[in-house]
């Protein structure tokens, strides 16, 4: 699934971000988010000499993270409002679209639902949504109501979710 050709890096709001090169109907598989694997304290020791490759890491399970790094994932950015989340099939981490998505958009998604409890990075937001939340946190910090219709649609991993209950 390493096709990007329906893809491509594009100037976007808040620098360089996904943009859709085709329309993407709800549900469909968008990419996979590849990379190298990588623990915790190596995520940490990337805050310490190159805080941009942390932030770029997608949490992948209770302590190892996907390194984008010079790959597409790099450039996945956040919105408040996303229309597409990631799921885990397996051992694979792919970005699916939760709402129609056309050809000429940025594909985003919210960060919140790869962060759990125990996680402590946040960032200001800038995503320019109606109901932006205007920071990024953890899973504890989301709306219910979020919560919920991002369970319904399937884009918070079970190990996010536990980590609220401990």
């Amino acid at each position: 699934m390493e096709n990007y050709s329906m893809l491509e890096v594009a100037q976007v709001r808040n620098g360089k971000g996904i943009v859709a090169l085709t329309n993407f109907r709800r549900g469909a598989l968008i990419f996979e988010v590849a990379g190298k694997l990588v623990t915790g304290e190596q995520v940490w020791r990337y805050w310490e000499t190159d805080p941009r490759l942390g932030e770029n890491c997608f949490r992948y399970d209770d302590d190892h993270y996907i390194d984008p790094d010079g790959r597409i994932g790099q450039y996945a950015n956040h919105s408040c409002h996303p229309n597409a989340g990631l799921v885990r099939r397996g051992r694979r981490l792919l970005m699916k679209a939760i709402s129609p998505i056309a050809a000429g958009d940025e594909i985003t998604h919210d960060y919140s639902t790869l962060l759990g409890a125990d996680d402590v990075w946040k960032m200001r937001c800038n995503c320019g949504e109606a109901d932006c939340r205007r920071v990024v946190r953890n899973i504890g910090h989301l709306p219910v109501a979020t919560i919920r219709r991002y369970r319904r649609l399937g884009i918070i991993p079970d190990f996010i979710m536990a980590t609220r209950r401990r």
